[in-house]
């Protein structure tokens, strides 16, 4: 309950598992790292949050978890959330025996 309330205080965020960490131990609550993973997955898997995975090296959780696309922005670790729709004209058909079930989008940008 604790890790819930340091995670959804701020509103809008995303965050690694890692910063919710050292969030949840800067607010005195006593948790291992591990505990944070399941936690964030759970609430993941309850529709709580959205993971957005970067490179399949760095993986964030989105507290809105409203379907909406991202701007990564590189060399700082950053995302941010993406206003307004985006419009693909196609989509491959998927593999044999499988359907498309969502669309995300991920746009990386950095400083000029």
């Amino acid at each position: 309950m604790e890790l819930g309330r340091v995670l959804f205080a701020k509103g809008h965020r995303h965050i690694s598992a890692e910063e919710l960490h050292a969030d949840a131990q800067a607010a005195g609550v006593r948790i291992s790292l591990a505990t944070v993973y399941n936690a964030l997955h759970q609430f993941t898997k309850a529709g709580l949050l959205k993971e957005v995975s970067i490179d399949g090296t760095r993986t964030y959780f989105d507290t809105n978890a409203d379907h909406h696309h991202h701007f990564v922005v590189e060399g700082e670790g950053r995302v941010i959330d993406m206003e307004g729709e985006v419009e693909i004209d196609s989509l491959p058909e998927p593999p044999e025996g499988m359907v498309i079930t969502a669309v995300e989008v991920v746009v990386r940008v950095r400083r000029r």
